[in-house]
């Protein structure tokens, strides 16, 4: 079956782009449960359809950190401790981290000097930490509040119809 994803008009509002977006994600989760291939697809989707993006993937938690897992973009840091850098930051506190300029942020792991703003929305399963989702972009101030409350509702749709 094929999920062509098209990269969506310009003009579309940031809302509307959301309402895309989980639409999408519905006809990707469809029938299929497994985690990584949820997780994969779920990337590639958001980095087809979001704009100004260099980087869309997910860190997942083994034991005591985060461990990088299903991405789009370039190669990326491995392993991030909790509490460290942006998404070390979001998977300790469960809160999801608006980051305008990296370079600012106290600790930023560089994995990719082509970042200047980044968004982490924590993948949680009630009240148990999956991962996160994180999101780069080569633009000062790319993510808003609007982008948390649309990643928020993805990452949980997410989570939702998939094993992790």
């Amino acid at each position: 079956m094929s999920h062509a994803v098209q990269r969506p008009a310009a003009t579309l509002s940031r809302g509307a782009l959301y309402a895309e977006l989980e639409q999408a994600l519905e006809g990707l989760l469809a029938g299929e449960r497994d985690g990584i291939a949820n997780l994969a697809n779920a990337a590639a989707l958001l980095y087809a359809m979001l704009p100004e993006l260099n980087w869309a993937g997910f860190y997942l938690v083994r034991g005591e950190g985060l461990v990088v897992g299903p991405f789009q973009g370039q190669p990326a840091c491995v392993r991030i401790a909790l509490g460290q850098g942006v998404c070390g930051t979001a998977a300790a506190t469960c809160r999801t981290l608006i980051v305008p300029d990296v370079h600012a942020f106290p600790g930023h792991i560089a994995c990719d000097a082509a970042s200047n703003s980044e968004i982490v929305v924590p993948l949680l399963a009630g009240a148990r930490l999956i991962g996160v989702l994180d999101l780069d972009s080569p633009r000062l101030g790319r993510f808003d509040a609007e982008d948390g409350r649309g990643l928020e509702a993805f990452a949980a749709r997410l989570v939702a119809g998939s094993d992790l």
